[in-house]
């Protein structure tokens, strides 16, 4: 029976299927992204076309500075969040982690909880809360903290804001599932050794759950540099990031040519820290 649950036949079908899976849903749009960034741009729908190469795309991509100028502020704006967001899930993981077992599916209920609501409307609820006649600047002028509103929103702060509201649950839950699996003892045996808290959280509790940050960090770090919604909502119009400019390239210009050349950029500046995580997992 055994044998044949395992044949060649049925190991074939259970890796070809995901496979072939890949390959039409993530190879096919790959493929077809890299050959309409080196299609011309033309009236019409689609407005480009394949029968006329054109390098134009790349060249415009290369040479203007602001597309520079929206990868370096997108990627810093990632790399900020990230390290914030971290720094936020690390504590709220372990205690989660460390809570008493019966109390733990509520906590995690509490972490998974924003996403029984639209993504939009609690960006749009953010907006509600931080303009200059939202609930948090009223609520100050009333208590008499502040004459005048504060500048919360259209920023770079409002911006770092909602992307680490957002994406603050990617990061607990690898890490909880890490630590839930780490053995209290040795941290114990750290401490009857002598090891102060942050002595044995550094030489022992976080290189073993590191695995779980890597993860939460990338799964945060990825979508972040790519971010359309908050931006938008949140930015304002100075908050030039690299998703709304492939928003803009894609609906408002229709150049889509310069917005495949975009999309493959961000794919191979992001597949930096995939490999480098790959490689840091392989070490390990």
């Amino acid at each position: 029976m055994n044998d044949a649950l395992w044949s060649p036949a049925v190991r074939a079908w259970i890796i070809g299927l995901p496979v072939a899976w890949l390959g039409v849903f993530f190879l096919g749009p790959l493929a077809t992204a890299i050959a309409v960034s080196f299609a011309s741009v033309a009236d019409g729908a689609p407005p480009f076309r394949l029968d006329a190469p054109s390098l134009a795309a790349w060249h415009v991509v290369a040479g203007d500075g602001l597309y520079l100028a929206a990868f370096l502020t997108s990627l810093r704006i990632a790399a900020t969040v990230t390290a914030i967001a971290v720094i936020i899930a690390y504590p709220m993981a372990y205690a989660i982690a460390r809570a008493p077992e019966q109390r733990r599916p509520l906590l995690l209920l509490l972490v998974m909880l924003p996403f029984w609501t639209s993504f939009l409307v609690r960006i749009y609820a953010w907006t509600a809360l931080l303009r200059p006649t939202g609930v948090i600047n009223e609520a100050l002028i009333a208590l008499g903290l502040i004459a005048e509103p504060l500048p919360l929103i259209d920023n770079e702060f409002a911006v770092h804001l909602g992307l680490v509201y957002v994406f603050l649950p990617f990061v607990v839950l690898p890490l909880y599932a890490t630590i839930e699996k780490l053995d209290p003892g040795l941290e114990e045996a750290a401490a009857d050794l002598g090891a102060r808290p942050w002595a044995s959280f550094v030489t022992v509790t976080l290189p073993l759950t590191w695995p779980g940050l890597a993860a939460g960090a990338l799964l945060v770090f990825i979508p972040a540099s790519a971010e359309f919604i908050v931006p938008e909502l949140l930015g304002g119009s100075d908050a030039n990031l690299i998703g709304r400019l492939l928003w803009n390239e894609f609906f408002a210009n229709r150049d889509w040519p310069a917005a495949a050349a975009l999309a493959i950029v961000l794919i191979v500046v992001l597949g930096g820290p995939i490999l480098l995580f790959q490689r840091l997992e392989a070490r390990s």
